[in-house]
């Protein structure tokens, strides 16, 4: 299975880590400091597959690149998830700073020429 996951295209393999990386971030306040057996377990496989797969997209993309995109992406989506799922609230400065995150990771993936595409 790790070979076949190994030989997957760099940018599907991230955006797969990066799915990973934010479910296993998600569940964290799910653990109770990892006194909760499921959600312990759900984040510590979310958290090994997230940088199995990190590893496998460093083959052919830059790392800055590969964790700029990794860390924009999870910080829209981990933020998202903490407004829908836990109910908390971010203030104006906070969601500027996100938007700013966003674009910076789209202004990468869509005009940076070391992103390969």
């Amino acid at each position: 299975m790790f070979k076949l996951i190994a030989t997957m295209p760099p940018m599907m393999a991230l955006c797969i880590a990066i799915v990973c990386e934010v479910v296993a971030t998600s569940m964290l306040p799910k653990t109770q400091q990892f006194t909760q057996p499921v959600p312990t377990l759900v984040t510590l496989v979310g958290y090994g597959m997230a940088f199995f797969l990190l590893s496998v997209t460093v083959k052919a993309v830059p790392i800055g690149i590969a964790y700029a995109i990794w860390c924009g992406a999870g910080i829209v989506l981990v933020a998202m998830i903490s407004w829908l799922w836990y109910g908390q609230q971010l203030d104006l400065p906070a969601m500027i700073g996100i938007l700013l995150i966003l674009i910076g990771t789209v202004v990468i993936n869509v005009f940076s020429k070391s992103v390969s595409h």
